[in-house]
């Protein structure tokens, strides 16, 4: 079933790809969500729905979680789930850039089976299943072997960089970004940078396609706190994500203050 899924999910994300092209660099219409929730645009709302109704119409009997989709807990009572974020990177997509990136993923009892990580603009497209690994269109993706934190590549934000999260001293780390999360973590399943972090509480439409593509291709990750990551939760966060191969985790979560 998950290379099925699998096959749906990249399908789903290049038509995707094709409605956010469509809109982009046109001043799409932009809301501001409730609560500081951030903006959103009628593309990411037009990409929401297509998403909604083609996957929901080939797999009924799974739930739906999406950043642009309002939430029900009729999701919480399903054995799959689909967990998708439109577009995510929102903010770049309404300043013209390209690293905004499509994030699909189907869970199955908390854990990811499926995901696609896809960057229309870039033609980048990340994707996993399971125990079969990971790839960057069709070529099969190792993460990086890195072992010290010491002049390692996080892709991360300054926050993260505090010393009061790494005991009054921060590492040595080289510190990178990109905007999107699902993006952040594709590139350590391509093994680009060594490491990801986010102390943030991280919605998983954020992070679940992208962790199991950084899984798939040698990586680890867990919350902040060193625990697995766990999908379809009640409140659609986790603590904080932190991704790199296991040497390199184990390194980072030794040293850092929770």
């Amino acid at each position: 079933m998950p290379a099925r899924d699998l096959d749906l999910l990249i399908d789903a994300a290049r038509a995707a790809g094709e409605i956010a092209e469509r809109f982009w660099g046109q001043s799409p219409e932009t809301w501001e969500k409730p609560d500081g929730a951030g903006p959103v645009t009628e593309a990411d709302l037009a990409v929401d729905r297509m998403l909604h109704a083609e996957l929901l119409a080939a797999r009924p009997d799974y739930g739906w979680l999406s950043e642009e989709t309002a939430d029900t807990p009729d999701r919480l009572d399903r054995a799959r789930v689909f967990i998708v974020d439109p577009i995510d990177g929102t903010r770049s997509y309404m300043a013209g850039q390209r690293t905004f990136a499509h994030a699909l993923s189907v869970v199955e009892n908390g854990r990811v089976t499926a995901g696609v990580v896809y960057l229309p603009l870039r033609d980048k497209l990340y994707a996993a299943a399971a125990g079969q690994g990971a790839t960057l269109n069709g070529a099969p993706l190792a993460i990086s072997p890195r072992r010290e934190i010491a002049g390692a590549a996080m892709l991360a934000a300054k926050p993260t960089f505090d010393p009061r999260h790494w005991g009054g001293r921060a590492p040595g780390l080289e510190r990178h970004f990109r905007s999107s999360l699902a993006y952040r973590l594709a590139l350590i399943g391509e093994g680009r940078f060594d490491a990801m972090m986010t102390l943030r509480k991280s919605w998983e439409w954020d992070i679940a396609a992208g962790s199991l593509i950084a899984e798939e291709a040698g990586g680890q990750s867990s919350d902040r706190t060193g625990a697995p990551l766990r999908f379809n939760s009640i409140d659609a966060q986790t603590d904080g994500v932190v991704t790199a191969n296991p040497v390199l985790h184990a390194a980072l979560m030794d040293r850092l203050t929770v």
